[in-house]
């Protein structure tokens, strides 16, 4: 009977408001903060009004339903577990802060202190935002140097649609590097974003996801492995066979023409040598010959047959007792046709004369 009664109260008091509210006017130094706010659903939602001037009744209404009323004189007047006020009151001002524990996303909407008296009444917007997963889809990954690597961020169960941002080693990454899908899934909204570059170093990517209501955004972290191209130690092989097979070659040649010109030189010294051999060989020969030829020949008969001694055109017969003179040098030929001379006329009656001759 006493509960009904209470409620009866409460519902005149709230009738009288109502029909003060619309007359009434707001007070200048009256005040309701914030005028909007912006909380994660599960948390506390807070709201301070100020008052100045006289005032007898105080009721809150959190997106038009009744949560809330204080009484001037005796304070809050129980409710609600969820909702609670505190007095910040002082001498010259009045100050009360209401709460709203484990905010859900229905409470979203506006929030109006109503005030009894002078006052009048206060708005101020309530936003209800949630906050869900996000993960990069694949974990770590491996990838060879200058190609492209792509990368999938998953954000599920955020209200409303999250902002998505990639880093790299700490550093924001240009927004035309990526693309963002959202689809709504319910009373949430899943998101899935790409990131797409080309792999030149180890790097961590990390990816991040807010809204308004979180002081700091969610992310999920994974590393790239960058491994080294096998076409640059191929290039670098190939490079140093060719600079090694040009190096050989130019050895090969170098060694072939010291070596061609060391068999000339010595080909050239063994005919010099054998020239010069020859040479004072022809000339020890035609020395000692002449030395022969020159002398009187002991053998020469003067008999009155025909003796023969050499001339410019060869050989000469002639009678009598005239001898023969040999020039002391003779040349090769003049030799040659000598000895020809002698072994022609070598016969009976004539002595034969035999003569050498080394070439």
């Amino acid at each position: 009977m006493e509960r009904h009664r209470y409620n009866e109260d409460l519902t005149r008091l709230f009738l009288i408001f109502l029909l003060m509210c619309a007359t009434g006017r707001l007070s200048a130094q009256s005040q309701l903060e914030p005028q909007n706010a912006t909380v994660l659903q599960g948390s506390d939602a807070h709201f301070n009004a100020t008052l100045e001037g006289k005032w007898d009744i105080m009721t809150w209404h959190v997106n038009g339903l009744f949560a809330l009323a204080i009484d001037a004189k005796t304070g809050p007047i129980p409710s609600a577990d969820r909702f609670s006020a505190f007095n910040y009151s002082s001498s010259a001002t009045s100050r009360w802060q209401f709460t709203i524990h484990n905010v859900s996303r229905n409470e979203s909407g506006p929030v109006t202190c109503a005030v009894l008296g002078e006052v009048g009444a206060m708005h101020a917007q309530l936003f209800v935002q949630e906050s869900g997963t996000v993960d990069i889809l694949g974990g770590n990954k491996s990838v060879v140097q200058d190609h492209e690597v792509e990368f999938h961020c998953a954000t599920t169960g955020w209200f409303p649609v999250p902002t998505v941002i990639w880093e790299k080693n700490g550093l924001v990454v240009n927004a035309s590097l990526y693309t963002t899908t959202t689809q709504p899934h319910g009373d949430w909204f899943n998101s899935t974003t790409v990131l797409k570059f080309t792999a030149a170093k180890n790097t961590t990517v990390e990816c991040l996801a807010t809204v308004p209501a979180l002081s700091s955004p969610l992310s999920s972290s994974v590393y790239l492995v960058v491994v080294p191209k096998p076409t640059d130690w191929t290039v670098l092989i190939a490079v140093v066979v060719s600079i090694g097979g040009f190096a050989l070659l130019v050895l090969l040649i170098i060694g072939i023409i010291f070596c061609y010109k060391r068999r000339k030189e010595k080909e050239s010294n063994y005919q010099d040598e054998t020239r010069r051999a020859r040479t004072q060989s022809q000339i020890s020969t035609v020395s000692a010959s002449a030395q022969r030829l020159g002398q009187v020949n002991e053998g020469y008969a003067t008999d009155g047959r025909i003796s023969i001694s050499p001339s410019d055109s060869g050989f000469s017969g002639a009678n009598g007792s005239n001898t023969s003179e040999i020039p002391s040098v003779m040349s090769d030929q003049t030799t040659e046709n000598y000895s020809r001379a002698h072994n022609t006329l070598d016969g009976p009656g004539y002595r034969k004369h035999r003569h050498m001759t080394i070439v």
